[in-house]
């Protein structure tokens, strides 16, 4: 299937994206915040990215411009489950900086899975 790379801070979510993922035949890695995560997209780019947006350091949004930036054609999901006003917004600017797809939090794995299926094209 499909190496993805997880970057979220939230432990309980890198678990559970991370077992859903693998359950689902995929080959995950993960990373607590963004400037990990950037630096383990240079040796293998993944070919999907799952990004939360707000996080210690380098937040999500950053994190998208830059992976844009250095990866153009590399799907990007980007999650969140702040405030809820804050979390709409968010995710709409993250669609803009390059997200292919967004996922409120708390989402299910049913969700995860056809988000992940979606921006691979079906993968």
């Amino acid at each position: 299937m499909a190496r993805v790379l997880v970057i979220d801070d939230e432990e309980g979510y890198r678990s559970a994206m991370r077992r859903a993922l693998e359950l689902d035949g995929h080959d995950v890695s993960v990373a607590p915040e963004g400037a990990s995560g950037i630096a383990m997209l240079k040796p293998q780019p993944p070919d999907v990215v799952i990004c939360d947006l707000f996080m210690p350091g380098l937040e999500g949004l950053t994190a998208i411009r830059m992976i844009r930036r250095d990866f153009p054609e590399l799907p990007i999901i980007a999650v969140s489950g702040a405030v809820p006003l804050m979390t709409a917004d968010m995710l709409r600017a993250a669609a803009t900086f390059g997200a292919a797809k967004t996922l409120r939090k708390p989402f299910d794995e049913v969700a995860l899975l056809a988000a992940v299926r979606e921006v691979l094209g079906g993968f």
